[in-house]
């Protein structure tokens, strides 16, 4: 959202013809971009890859003769390795000069994370006969029951893994997951209303260069990261997690963003807003940026008015015609959203999916309930919706 304050100028400085270099490790090289353009509405820069690698470089004049990444690779099929990337420069660049500008035309790609490097890997295997992508010995990826089942076993540290992954987290102890992986470059968690213990320990991983948290609790103000424990954090991503950890965080963080730290904090989650919406489905909505706060209320209403109305037919009378009763149901759930995607429509694949999520959610606590005998009712809500969703 535009600010009264919103910046005008990167926060490390960059302009269109700047030359940047950044050590990849997927090259184990250096390797090199041009900045294209610089978009202080959207904060965002355009970056052009190039086709190089090699020793450090001082200067332009260390690349000789340079020309744009083209990508063959896969389904590419020549296009430029062209992409829009926040406009904040990570730590570990370095704008070695500027060259006129390779290409002039705006891109058409977004993306977070600049990671040069990554195509220009994929484009050599490629050209050397290698068609498919390598199982990379330092990326590792769980799930929460997975990575608590590994750190329940005695083991050395995993030093040589520098990304971890780990999805569908109810509970995780990060002592102990520091411990296991003390040398990670990268970190994601991501849980759904999970458990986040011992937060404060993340700060013992001082290679951490990306970390990605979303839907956790648990951490509060001491919990945060600090830049003498983290410093070449150069990326923090936090969704969906409480608003005192996310107000520490960004308060400690955002005078990083000169020095190179990307930062993007959003859903800041009160204790009222966790109790209220643990069993809510759809609550990822709330803070979505194409949803307004107006749509997410309304949306959860009528979902809490269809499941009302779902629970009545399942608990009661079973000699009715609950089938009947349920496409009905299946009706007004799918005009009523109809009606508040409205003249601007806000419902895309991933909400259509939530929505549909939603009932199989409603269904899953009756058959709880009542027995799992209930395909019949998903059936028959299912019919009801697609019978009149213009979503």
């Amino acid at each position: 959202m535009a600010g009264r304050n919103r910046a005008t100028t990167p926060p490390r400085p960059i302009a269109a013809g700047d030359v940047v270099a950044a050590y990849s490790i997927a090259l184990a090289e250096w390797t090199a971009a041009q900045i294209i353009r610089v978009d202080a509405a959207d904060a965002r820069a355009a970056v052009l890859e190039l086709d190089w690698s090699g020793p450090e470089p001082a200067s332009v004049a260390d690349l000789g003769d340079v020309s744009p990444l083209r990508l063959t690779h896969h389904s590419w099929g020549g296009a430029l390795s062209y992409c829009n990337y926040e406009w904040v420069l990570p730590r570990s660049y370095k704008v070695i000069g500027a060259l006129p500008l390779l290409h002039d035309e705006p891109s058409l790609g977004y993306s977070t994370g600049w990671r040069l490097g990554d195509q220009l890997a994929r484009q050599r295997r490629w050209d050397g006969g290698v068609h498919t992508d390598p199982a990379d010995p330092r990326v590792a990826d769980y799930t929460g029951a997975e990575i608590n089942d590994l750190l329940d076993l005695p083991d050395e540290p995993h030093t040589d893994i520098r990304i971890l992954n780990v999805r569908g987290i109810e509970s995780l102890d990060c002592g102990r997951l520091v411990r296991r992986f003390p040398n990670l470059a990268g970190l994601t968690l991501r849980g759904d209303l999970g458990l986040l213990s011992g937060a404060a320990a993340l700060n013992e991983l001082g290679s951490l260069q990306r970390i990605h948290i979303v839907d956790l609790f648990g951490m509060g103000r001491d919990d945060r990261l600090l830049p003498r424990g983290v410093p070449a954090l150069e990326s923090l991503l936090l969704y969906s997690v409480p608003a005192e950890y996310a107000t520490a965080m960004r308060s400690t963080w955002r005078p990083e963003m000169p020095n190179g730290t990307h930062v993007d904090i959003r859903g800041a989650r009160t204790p009222e807003w966790v109790a209220e919406n643990r069993d809510n489905p759809l609550r990822h909505w709330d803070g979505r940026g194409h949803i307004s706060g107006a749509r997410f209320r309304k949306a959860v209403a009528q979902y809490k008015s269809t499941r009302r109305a779902v629970v009545a037919v399942l608990s009661g009378d079973p000699t009715g015609d609950r089938p009947a009763r349920l496409v009905e149901i299946g009706r007004q759930y799918g005009e009523a959203f109809n009606t508040l995607d409205g003249r601007v429509p806000f419902i895309e694949t991933e909400e259509r999916e939530d929505l549909f999520a939603a009932l199989d959610h409603i269904v899953d606590e009756a058959e709880a309930a009542h027995g799992p005998d209930l395909a019949w009712a998903r059936e028959s809500l299912e019919s009801g919706v697609n019978a009149v969703r213009d979503w």
